[in-house]
């Protein structure tokens, strides 16, 4: 499985109603909450053998599918 897969099946786990293909502000405009990231934050460190760490931990990061993947695959890189 290809990472943009794999962490679009842990996004579907948490809230398969959402189309995370097309949402563009998972946390700006509050469909993921607190609990909700926390928990993705641990299944993404767990899936991909990564750290994130506090400057990783901000908004920009996890407002999309897209911008998820992205920091993933910087961070299998780091």
């Amino acid at each position: 499985m290809e990472t943009r897969e794999i962490i679009l099946d842990i996004l579907q786990e948490m809230h398969e109603d959402i189309d995370y293909e097309k949402e563009k502000a998972l946390v700006t405009d509050k469909i993921l909450d607190s609990f909700d990231l926390v928990s993705l934050v641990s299944e993404l460190t767990d899936a991909f053998d990564i750290e994130i760490t506090a400057k990783d931990f901000v908004e920009e990061n996890f407002n999309s599918l897209d911008t998820l993947v992205t920091m993933v695959k910087r961070l299998q890189e780091e």
